[in-house]
């Protein structure tokens, strides 16, 4: 199994810059009193699609030859990904077609339809997306951008901590949240490398706990009916996810949506900035393991801001 190591996430760092936002480093000394701790917010739902997802399709989209290029692309996914994927595939000139399922976010559709990309809608499960997907490329030749489980996704995903780590320097842990792994994993890989001391914490949901269970069992479980209001984090690990996590990773800590809530509802009065629940997963991480992050200098990951805002969940 080809695992990214630190050096593949610079060139990639490298490779995208000209396409990405550096996105801003935020704080706030409310959510620092409230939680004893020292937070420093990366936030990609300033990231161009609004989440941290554009990293990741843009490399891989870089990554291929105009060959691999020239019958379009194509992938499964409930909407950030898609949304990057449409975007990137449109300033590449090529042509992206969204295998998604039928309840994802209006916001999210819209979005993957308003950067040109085709839809094609499925049954929301993950057997539905993978056979809806191949039979689209078996029928095209388009080049399939698994969502997370590759390579080159890993490696934009992990340009967020660099710039994280580049920013504000030491960090004693980092957070981000967790469903397929993607980000989880590239974020791992940059702060073991750049901050030898340093913990990795995944922050996942408690109705769609898989890679918690992955991690503390050893074996990769699968979640195939996730129930939470954190719509980007109810997909499983993949193999080569799971193998980074597992090496990387010092523990998953799993939240109930509840608590997403009320840490979504921090964000957006205390910082004045709008993330999705899947965001919102990180800090919810922390608030329920203040006691092990007291006095720590904690970066979180802001995974993204595309919230469907006729649907709020407060």
């Amino acid at each position: 199994m080809n695992i990214p190591e630190i050096s593949h996430l610079q060139q990639a760092h490298n490779r995208i810059m000209p396409l990405i936002h550096r996105t801003p480093v935020m704080t706030s000394r409310y959510l620092n009193s409230l939680l004893g701790c020292e937070l420093f917010f990366k936030c990609e739902n300033f990231q161009k699609v609004g989440a941290f997802k554009f990293r990741g399709a843009a490399n891989a989209l870089l990554s291929l030859t105009q060959e691999e290029l020239r019958n379009g692309v194509a992938t499964h996914s409930s909407g950030n990904h898609a949304q990057a994927l449409a975007l990137a595939a449109k300033l590449l000139g090529t042509k992206a077609t969204i295998i998604m399922p039928r309840n994802s976010p209006a916001v999210k559709k819209n979005a993957v339809a308003g950067y040109g990309a085709d839809i094609i809608l499925c049954e929301p499960t993950l057997e539905s997306r993978e056979q809806t997907l191949r039979q689209f490329v078996d029928k095209t030749g388009a080049a399939f951008i698994h969502p997370y489980d590759n390579f080159n996704i890993i490696c934009g995903q992990g340009t967020a901590a660099i710039e994280l780590i580049e920013e504000v320097g030491s960090l004693d842990a980092v957070v981000a949240p967790v469903g397929g792994g993607g980000l989880l994993s590239g974020t791992s890989i940059a702060t073991k490398s750049l901050l030898r001391n340093a913990k990795v914490f995944g922050a996942e949901p408690a109705g769609a706990d898989d890679a918690a269970r992955s991690l503390r069992s050893g074996v990769r479980v699968e979640s195939n009916v996730p129930n939470t209001i954190a719509d980007g984090l109810r997909t499983t690990l993949s193999p080569l996810t799971f193998s980074i996590l597992k090496q990387n990773v010092q523990d998953i800590i799993t939240i109930d949506d509840q608590a997403i809530i009320s840490a979504m509802k921090l964000i957006w009065e205390r910082m004045k900035i709008i993330v999705e629940p899947s965001s919102a997963t990180a800090l919810a991480a922390v608030a329920a393991e203040r006691e092990q992050f007291a006095g720590c200098r904690v970066g979180i990951i802001l995974s993204g801001g595309n919230v469907d805002l006729d649907n709020l969940p407060w």
